[in-house]
């Protein structure tokens, strides 16, 4: 099964944990910090542990979707630091993904099944800088019509949920 494939079956189930009540041994949280939330997914290929947060706003307002921003922990596969975003929506590929917060702007690299990652682990590493740091931050995309999206995620209790998720998969 490829990465993608990986990673897609993971956030499909992470998406759906609000709407599907799961085992308690597959899905446990381990703490709420604020604006994020800190879960570990136990699976028989390994443990992924995460830090999540839902938009505090998104625009446009008339248009609610089920977005997500997760910073996410594979130590069976070496993976520390993993950044993904979901829209709620399919992103269009035509245009480009990006995270702001401040005078900082990166961008996503991949952008498939719904989701966008970043491909190189140093930006990966600023980024979880930029939000150690930041307030706030907004991903940007844009749907299969070409219509702009730009969710704003607080990032009160990042650095506590992003912590308690480095030490759970540690």
């Amino acid at each position: 099964m490829s990465i993608i494939k990986k990673y897609y079956i993971y956030f499909l189930l992470v998406t759906l944990v609000n709407a599907t009540p799961l085992k308690a041994e597959e899905l446990k949280e381990i703490g709420k910090y604020k604006d994020w939330q800190t879960m570990i997914l136990v699976e028989s290929t390994g443990t992924v542990c995460f830090a999540q947060s839902s938009p505090v706003l998104q625009a446009p307002k008339k248009n609610r979707r089920d977005a997500r921003l997760f910073v996410t922990f594979r130590p069976d596969e070496k993976i520390k630091d993993e950044i993904s975003a979901s829209p709620g929506y399919e992103f269009n590929k035509n245009n480009s993904v990006t995270a702001i917060s401040g005078k900082n702007k990166i961008k996503f690299d991949i952008v498939q099944q719904g989701f966008a990652w970043i491909a190189d682990n140093k930006i990966e590493k600023k980024m979880v800088k930029v939000m150690k740091k930041g307030s706030r931050i907004m991903i940007t995309g844009y749907n299969q019509k070409g219509s702009q999206t730009i969710d704003h995620y607080s990032l009160l209790g990042f650095t506590k949920a992003y912590n308690a998720a480095k030490k759970a998969c540690s």
